[in-house]
């Protein structure tokens, strides 16, 4: 079996205006083989001295990169071939392509070219090179680099500060007859602090020779002169340029360091929060607005999210649009979900650098993992109901298949029996048929009170007509719809007056539901006792039986819909399971609780409790 390689194409960025063309091959490079590409840009110490107009052509080579279906990444570091050489061995990168300007003549000393020590420091790779035939031109004609070697005007006056101030200190050592090497010790020590209040590299090393000529032109024999009487003296001074121009160095790449170090744990606290927001948002909406929220944290410019659905987000470092707002936005960056266009994301300012670009896209990458969830997390919870609802409909299509087959098929028999033989039949016989139909009837009217019920409060359109009510009343007169020969139905209320609050023509029907359980599951010639007591501040109203009881196994699901009392779907007595599933939606509705205990000693309680409530009467 043959073995498939996966390519990895690493391409770099640059400002170089060719470097447009290098992209472009990579990509090209990229599909012939069928790989994936990223494309890597390498900060050095020289990005803050960057000027506008490479920024701008970084910027679009970046957005170009990203169109052409790379991925972009930033590492910062002044040694650019191990940098890319170590990124390419993590990432796993198997070819890296990147260009090749003309290299300047006339130089005493060159480095070696980027490709040579690629190759050193990565001899497993494939390193294509693409020819800049205009670099010569271009590098000519670059302000930056005048710019980043000349110093500002802040540089210079800190640097002349320092000096002067590490020599008035060098006289002061003088005037009490300190050794030489504490004066040399001041001016090393002015020298680490030009390297860490200036920007530019040259003052550091202009400190460093400004501070051997000071030391030689004032504090060596004879002074006031750069003649230098001891033979120990250019020792001294060589020594003591070597050390500033170390130290300089060293202070130089620390404060570098440090900016860079501190640039990229604060970033890395906006991905952080940015992570832990997401998962506390509780929709769409909410995402949006934490992405525009930390894209303002990390960029502190004005930020424009518009999304498809037409939600406008929009962002300002100060809370309102400042005076000098522009019309058009910068960059725009568009995000989107499984090809569906969710919106863009418009940035007002300067051009981002490589890395806040990065990370914009990953927060842009996090939100849109968010949504995607949120959808199907909402996609789920959609489907489980859409399956509840289905079992739910199938049971009920065959708890109706039987149970309303027998007494419609009761009620046809009984009234065509009267229809062809009720002439000849006896008083008594008429009576029984006709109590059989009346029976069945009421059944059939209860059920479809029950199902009606059942269905307005799952679909949350019941409303509560909540008054306050005497408790024995309601009980008494739900009672009078309840016709058992069969059994005996005692009351006991306290001798107190009980009032709650409720909807009477519920707490009716769930009375009823529990007393007609209690009949059609207890033996014949048994009692059932309604009773009603205060207990804190609500009321208990219990109904309790000398039945065989409930089983403990069987009592925690006894409230579920369409589960009867023989531990099956109902197909053996007349039941659907819905009576005791009613109550206590009921009574949940009304806030109070429902429960099964057992009788004593023998038999089921079951009991349900109502708010109290008081009636002020004004006299």
């Amino acid at each position: 079996m043959e073995r498939v390689i996966h390519e990895h194409i690493l391409v770099c960025l640059s400002s170089a205006p060719s470097n447009a063309n290098t992209i472009r091959a990579a990509a090209k490079l990229s599909q012939a083989f069928g790989g994936t590409m990223t494309a890597l840009y390498v900060q050095t110490k020289n990005f803050d001295q960057m000027g506008a107009e490479d920024r701008q052509r970084l910027h679009r080579h970046t957005r170009l990169a990203e169109k052409l279906g790379a991925s972009v990444s930033t590492v910062t570091g002044d040694d650019v071939a191990f940098q890319i050489a170590e990124f390419a061995r993590i990432s796993k990168a198997t070819k890296i392509v990147l260009g090749r300007s003309a290299v300047p003549k006339g130089r005493f000393y060159a480095p070696k070219p980027l490709t040579e020590q690629l190759v050193e420091l990565a001899p497993y790779l494939d390193v294509y090179i693409i020819p800049d035939s205009a670099g010569k031109n271009q590098r000519r004609q670059n302000p930056a680099t005048k710019q980043r070697i000349l110093p500002s005007i802040r540089d210079v006056v800190i640097t002349i500060g320092i000096l002067t101030l590490s020599t008035g200190i060098g006289f002061a050592f003088h005037r009490l007859h300190f050794t030489e090497a504490n004066t040399i010790t001041v001016y090393i020590l002015g020298v680490l602090l030009t390297a860490l209040f200036t920007k530019n590299n040259v003052c550091s090393g202009i400190s460093s020779l400004a501070g051997v000529l000071l030391f030689n032109f004032f504090f060596t024999e004879p002074r006031l002169s750069f003649r230098a009487y001891a033979s120990g003296y250019p020792v001294t001074f060589a020594i003591m340029l070597f050390s500033s121009l170390l130290t300089g160095t060293l202070a130089n790449r620390l404060a570098i360091h440090v900016k860079r170090s501190t640039q990229t744990a604060w970033r890395t606290q906006v991905l952080l929060e940015t992570t832990q927001q997401l998962g506390q948002a509780e929709d769409e909406t909410d995402i949006l607005e934490v992405i525009a929220d930390q894209l303002l944290k990390l960029l502190n410019r004005p930020i424009l999210l518009q999304c498809k659905n037409g939600t406008v987000i929009r962002r300002f470092p100060d809370g309102e649009p400042p005076e000098d707002f522009p019309d058009a936005a910068t960059q725009r960056f568009s995000f989107q979900s499984g090809g569906e266009p969710l919106g863009d994301v418009l940035v007002y300012g300067n051009a981002l650098e490589p890395l806040e670009s990065g990370i914009l896209h990953s927060i842009l990458g996090e939100g849109v993992l968010a949504i995607e969830n949120r959808r199907n997390a909402r996609q789920k919870e959609e489907a489980a109901v859409l399956a509840k609802n289905e079992q739910l409909r199938a049971n009920l299509l065959r708890s109706i298949s039987h149970d309303l087959r027998t007494p419609l098929t009761s009620i046809s028999g009984n009234a065509e029996n009267l229809l062809t033989s009720g002439d000849r039949m006896e008083d008594a016989d008429k009576r029984r048929l006709l109590t059989d139909i009346y029976e069945d009837a009421i059944w059939l009217i209860r059920l479809v009170e029950n199902l009606l019920s059942i269905t307005r409060i799952g679909e949350g359109q019941t409303r509560l007509n909540m008054t306050t009510e005497l408790v024995d009343e309601v009980i008494t007169e739900s009672l009078r719809h309840i016709r058992t020969k069969t059994h005996t139905i005692e009351t006991d209320f306290a001798d107190e007056i009980l009032l709650a609050q409720m909807d009477a023509r519920l707490i009716s029907q769930v009375i009823i539901n529990l007393v007609d359980n209690a009949v059609k599951y207890t033996p014949e010639g048994t009692k059932i006792c309604v009773s009603a007591r205060k207990q804190g501040d609500q009321i208990l109203v219990r109904v309790a039986d000398h039945g065989s009881g409930i089983p403990d196994e069987r009592k925690p699901r006894v409230f579920d819909m369409f589960y009867t009392g023989n531990g099956r779907n109902a197909d053996g007595r007349r039941s659907m399971g819905l009576g005791l599933h009613l109550c206590q939606s009921i009574i949940h509705l009304h806030g109070g609780e429902i429960t099964l205990t057992d009788n004593t000693p023998n038999g089921c309680v079951f009991a349900f409790t109502l708010p109290i409530s008081e009636v002020t009467i004004n006299e």
